[in-house]
């Protein structure tokens, strides 16, 4: 990802410097009257700007893939609001406080990768992620990043993403089937799962070993094309994922 860290005021310049070291390739942006501040928090990757900090934010959703402002979530929230165009589309944006306590995702938490952002800033500064979506506050499974680590691709409508994700968190019937890729995705599902699988998921090898009526979600890892007869009947709750 290429990451944009805004800071606005001395001392969250000093943290923003930790912020870039902990993310390569990450550029620092800060107001001119703190160039000197910049430059030494993030020698060869600090950029100062005149005028103020909303003003680059246009600029800045579109040639990052991220952002991490340390800067107050209401604030972040009034600067990137009238910017929002889709999830599928917004960049990752967290908030750290200037303490280095609190690593906080506030837009694009799963298919922007805020969430796994804000895990990471969370390790390298000693900070603790506030992750408030509810596959990540439960620990059970983020059906639009299964298997994202591990490079799986998905196909799947918005609806259905939709339908089988509150199938996920709210304890309804999931099948999961994995006839292809790494069985070994849950430990390091986003940001790491400690615990066994949800009790309301349960496991096939084969898709014809699923009786499509006993469940409200079906998640397919495979490689192969899913029979015309399956895909009429799982027609709206399934997400097939391609390893």
């Amino acid at each position: 990802m290429k990451i944009a860290v805004v800071s606005i005021t001395k001392h969250g310049i000093a943290l923003a410097g930790r912020v870039v070291a902990a993310l390569p390739g990450a550029q620092l942006f800060a107001p001119e009257k703190f160039r000197a501040d910049a430059e030494a928090a993030a020698p060869g990757a600090a950029h100062c700007y005149a005028g103020k900090v909303g003003e680059q934010v246009p600029a800045l959703f579109a040639a990052f893939d991220g952002l991490v402002a340390i800067v107050s979530l209401g604030a972040v929230v009034r600067l990137i609001a009238p910017h929002l165009k889709g999830k599928d589309v917004d960049p990752a944006v967290v908030v750290v406080d200037e303490a280095g306590k609190f690593a906080i995702p506030v837009l694009s938490g799963h298919l922007g990768g805020a969430n796994q952002l804000a895990g990471h800033l969370a390790a390298a500064l000693g900070a603790q992620a506030v992750l408030t979506t509810a596959s990540d506050a439960r620990e059970t499974i983020g059906v639009d990043i299964l298997g994202r680590e591990l490079g799986w691709t998905f196909e799947a409508t918005h609806d259905e993403l939709v339908r089988c994700s509150a199938a996920m968190v709210n304890d309804e019937p999931v099948a999961l089937i994995q006839e292809a890729g790494s069985p070994d995705w849950w430990a390091s599902h986003a940001n790491g799962r400690s615990g066994p699988l949800p009790a309301n998921v349960s496991l096939f090898a084969r898709l014809e070993d699923v009786d499509p009526g006993r469940f409200a979600a079906v998640l397919w890892i495979s490689e192969r094309a899913m029979p015309a007869s399956y895909a009429a009947q799982l027609a709206g709750r399934r997400v097939i994922y391609r390893p």
